[in-house]
Order: structure tokens, then sequence, then C-alpha cells
């Protein structure tokens, strides 16, 4: 049975408090975008950040900043922490999970860079950089959830659904891109692990 769903961005400052760590960044932020959408039913929503050196980086405000930061990951390891809040307006409840994934860049050129800047793709993505982009291919290696880094974290999304007696048509493992070329050597332990506490 198919899902019928609507998409809609929610317009919320999402610059960080001061102190605030990356995973109560993530979490405050998704959920205010899941609760600055008004109308019933299940609302998801998600938010996304690059952490290198302990700076978060969200979207480049230009081509130059895109540029910049991409050099500064060039060959070096970060984290990406995603936030997937959904929220129940019907029966007044609401859960926030937090995924974070080790990523390792790899050594690509100026020229690389300055192509995929030029390219546009880099302007809405966290780090400024889409791990499924083909042209670039910027990532060498991950740990942790494919999915999370390319912004949804579908296996957590399908653990707090079945918990919730949702319906959950498609299994995540038939989504996610990289579980289509291999096994998955992270979700059942995802899948297994218990929801966050108030959830």
């Amino acid at each position: 049975m198919a899902i019928t769903f609507d998409v809609q961005s929610a317009d919320i400052d999402e610059s960080p408090c001061p102190g605030e760590d990356p995973e109560r960044l993530v979490r405050r932020l998704s959920l205010a975008k899941a609760e600055a959408i008004e109308r019933d039913g299940i609302i998801v929503a998600a938010d996304t950040v690059v952490v290198s050196d302990l700076c978060v980086l969200g979207k480049p405000t230009s081509p130059q900043e895109a540029t910049r930061t991409l050099r500064s990951l060039r060959g070096r390891s970060h984290h990406v922490y995603t936030g997937i809040a959904v929220l129940d307006r019907n029966r007044a409840r609401a859960c926030v999970q937090v995924a974070a994934s080790p990523v390792r860049m790899r050594e690509y050129s100026d020229d690389e860079i300055a192509a995929y800047v030029a390219s546009g793709d880099p302007m809405d993505k966290a780090g400024a950089y889409a791990i499924q982009h083909q042209g670039f291919s910027p990532v060498a290696a991950i740990e942790g959830c494919y999915a999370n880094v390319m912004g949804f974290p579908i296996c957590h999304l399908y653990r707090l659904l079945t918990a919730w007696d949702l319906l959950a048509p498609v299994h995540p493992l038939a989504c996610c891109p990289m579980a289509q070329r291999e096994p998955c050597p992270y979700a059942e332990d995802v899948l297994a692990a218990p929801l966050p506490e108030g959830c």
C-alpha cells in the first residue's frame, strides 16, 4: 500500500545557540521544523549538520564558502549528524532521534572542487557536498548509516513508525542506495535499538 504525502519547507532560524553541541542542535531544529508545519496527522522533519574540528558546517551561503568548506574537508575525517523528528498531532506525541556517522573524504583536486561548485549542487547541502553525487563522489569511506549522510536516516524512521504501529509498507533496506549495492553492517543494530526516552 502506498503512503500519500505532501512536501513542505519549514521557515525557521537554523542558527546554533551559544555552546550548543551538534546532537542538541539537530534535535532542536528537526523538532522545530516539524512543529512549524501547521497541519494534522503525521509530520516528519529532519535537519543535518556536518561537524569538522568542532565547527558546525551548515549550508554554504556563497560559492566561495562552498569552495573553502570542501577544501577544509579534503582528505580528512568529519562527522555527520542528522536529527529526525516525527510529530503525531492527532495523538499529541513526538519523537526525535539522532544518527551520527563518521565520514572520511578523498583527496579530490581543486579543479574537481571548482567544477562541482559551478554545478550549484553544494549550495543546499550541509558541508557543501552530497555523498550520492556521481560526478564528484567526494567520500572515501563512511562508518554508520549511509542514508544519514544523505540527510535522512530511513532505518531510524522505520524503527519509530513500526514502534508506533504506523504503516511502513517498505523495509528501509529496500530503499537505501548503499544497501542495494552491498549488505549494510549497521541496519540491524539501528533497527533493534530502543527508542530514545520519551518516545
